[in-house]
């Protein structure tokens, strides 16, 4: 599957099949927060956090990826990422773009 945050394929004719997206909702772990608050006074990567954000980010894109493949697209173009904060203590990674088919 091919992803782009561009808006064309270059030199491909495109048929757009519609927006697609997917989203994870994930919440910290009690361990987690206790080393990021030392962190928080010394400074530096919190990389607890960095994990959680990637894996959900991979979350996202994958049924962003699938939700795409059951349309019959070939490629999803002017792909996006967005977070939020649902809760306290969560995070909702959302990936986006509009589903083609190219040729």
């Amino acid at each position: 599957m091919l992803i782009t945050t561009c808006d064309v394929i270059p030199g491909k004719n495109i048929e757009p099949l519609g927006l697609v997206r997917g989203n994870v909702v994930t919440s910290k772990h009690i361990g987690r927060d206790i080393m990021a608050g030392f962190k928080n006074i010394a400074g530096g990567e919190i990389k607890s956090y960095t994990d959680m954000m990637n894996e959900g980010r991979t979350i996202a894109e994958q049924r962003m990826i699938a939700e795409a493949q059951a349309m019959g697209a070939n490629a999803i173009i002017c792909a996006r990422f967005a977070s939020s904060s649902v809760m306290e203590g969560t995070q909702e990674m959302l990936a986006y773009g509009t589903a083609v088919r190219y040729i």
